[in-house]
């Protein structure tokens, strides 16, 4: 049995104006183990907030269940649901001190003086903030204000902690640097946790399962590598990470193996999931990392370089291959020369790199 299940779930508001509704949430069905943390993850209005607000408490679902250790907690208010939730905004009380902030909550359950300190001292160690208990929100960095605002919620000792983007008011050092003390806390308290973001790179990073959200529907469900690699449909592929799109025709089916005509030339890819048939029209998807660029190989697929970027880590390529775009990245940035725009080359493909999109995509 799932630890927190949503089961059905819709939500639909009042369109502006008064005519008609707006459907933000449209029945969506996910399972999420104990101690799993999960990212729901899409673009702006997809329903990923209004998802986290539901189970929060914040808004009511139109109709569905949100079942929470075997009770069913969707009618309940937010203060009856055991969940902590942290804020894009930190939400911390700017009048009150590090540790005043931390134990607000226990205060209004009125837990004894001795219980709050022992509380407040092990979530201050957790969170890297012993020390600083007596200082005001405004003496704070901005990470330290997110840490707070996370060890406010921790300090409860929820069933499930909710967070509503919280790294996105950092800046990108401090962002990646939250993400693994985020991690590292979550694991080491196996506390299960749902997480929204609009970033993939946080998604990838943070989740032990991606729920990839559009327009108020589930597109897919998985571990990161698996929605990356094996994308359900080309919304995915084109929002995780980056992605090139290529039409292509089956010549013949080979076991395990896809024979296909794509890009002026033959690729051989792994068979997808569903059934394919030699001259069936086929939807391939490659990233921009599967491509091989050799300057004097004899034989793959003739490109030319249309635009060339030295990114530091990358460098980024556009191909103009078989009359297509294609976007490629080498991040062997050691070797002296970059290909210049106008450059003629060969590429081919990392084995079992290109994948087949599945039927009806």
């Amino acid at each position: 049995m799932p630890y927190l299940s949503l089961q059905n779930l819709v939500k639909k508001f009042p369109a502006r104006g008064g005519s008609g509704e707006v459907l933000a949430v449209d029945n969506i069905s996910l399972d999420i183990e104990r101690g799993e943390f999960i990212t729901l993850l899409g673009p702006s209005g997809c329903g990923k907030t209004t998802t986290l607000r539901l189970i929060a408490g914040f808004e009511f679902p139109t109709s569905g269940r949100i079942v929470l250790d075997g009770k069913d907690i969707a009618p309940l208010s937010p203060d009856k649901r055991e969940m902590s939730m942290v804020f894009q905004s930190y939400a911390i009380f700017p009048h009150l001190s590090v540790f005043e902030n931390i134990a607000y909550g226990l205060k209004i359950k009125k837990l004894s003086k001795d219980e709050i300190k022992k509380r407040v001292g092990e979530v201050l160690a957790l969170t890297d903030l012993e020390g600083l208990e007596n200082r005001a929100p405004n003496q704070l960095s901005g990470g330290q204000q997110q840490r707070v605002a996370l060890a406010r919620a921790l300090v409860m000792e929820p069933k499930v902690l909710l967070l509503d983007e919280p790294l996105s008011n950092l800046d990108a050092k401090l962002r990646e640097q939250m993400r693994v003390e985020l991690r590292r806390i979550q694991s080491k308290l196996g506390i299960t946790s749902v997480y929204v973001t609009h970033d993939q790179v946080e998604a990838m990073a943070l989740s032990d399962r991606i729920v990839v959200m559009n327009e108020g529907r589930i597109e897919q469900v998985g571990p990161p590598w698996k929605v990356y690699r094996n994308p359900a449909n080309e919304f995915v592929a084109n929002f995780i990470g980056r992605a090139n799109f290529v039409n292509g025709e089956v010549v013949t089916v080979e076991g395990e193996r896809l024979v296909v005509k794509a890009l002026g030339g033959i690729l051989d890819i792994p068979q997808p999931p569903d059934t394919r048939y030699p001259g069936e029209k086929v939807r391939l998807v490659v990233r921009p990392e599967a491509i091989i660029l050799d300057g004097h190989a004899k034989d793959g697929f003739p490109a030319m370089v249309k635009r060339s970027t030295y990114l530091g880590s990358l460098i980024e390529y556009d191909l103009e291959v078989g009359g297509q775009l294609l976007i490629a990245t080498e991040s062997d940035v050691i070797r002296a020369s970059i290909y210049p725009e106008g450059t003629t080359l060969n590429i081919s493909f990392y084995k079992d790199a290109v994948y087949c999109l599945p039927k009806g995509n």
